[in-house]
């Protein structure tokens, strides 16, 4: 099982977002596992705490990744979902870790390694550019 769980949901072109509070590094929602918690448990309880007015439809794993940071030489364990619907206000929730949420393009923001990683996998750059 993956230590933490992200979700990624696309609409439009635009990518949902959160802005984290401490370093203004934008991520997928998500967090990590708790004790005798599913990777899918996880992130329901996640997108809970963090954007509380939001609803999702059907989770898909995506993949599940298990790599090292090649900056921070940090473990990355990630279960990474997708869901084709979500509905409801991007209210943020946990405003002690989360500041902003958004959809907004992959591209052109700070991110998370994590984020980073998805990006690169799911939205590749156009052009070969």
């Amino acid at each position: 099982m993956a230590k933490s769980s992200k979700l990624v949901v696309a609409r439009k072109g635009r990518v949902l977002m959160v802005r984290r509070r401490r370093d203004g590094l934008w991520m997928s929602p998500g967090g990590r596992r708790r004790a005798g918690e599913s990777d899918r448990g996880c992130l329901r309880r996640e997108v809970k705490e963090e954007l509380p007015k939001l609803k999702l439809g059907r989770l898909k794993l995506w993949k599940e990744v298990k790599a090292k940071n090649r900056r921070s030489g940090r473990r990355m364990s990630d279960a990474i979902f997708l869901a084709k619907k979500v509905s409801g206000r991007l209210k943020v929730g946990d405003k002690k870790e989360i500041d902003r949420a958004v959809w907004r393009k992959p591209r052109g923001a700070r991110l998370t390694a994590a984020s980073r990683y998805i990006r690169d996998k799911l939205f590749p750059r156009q052009g070969g550019r």
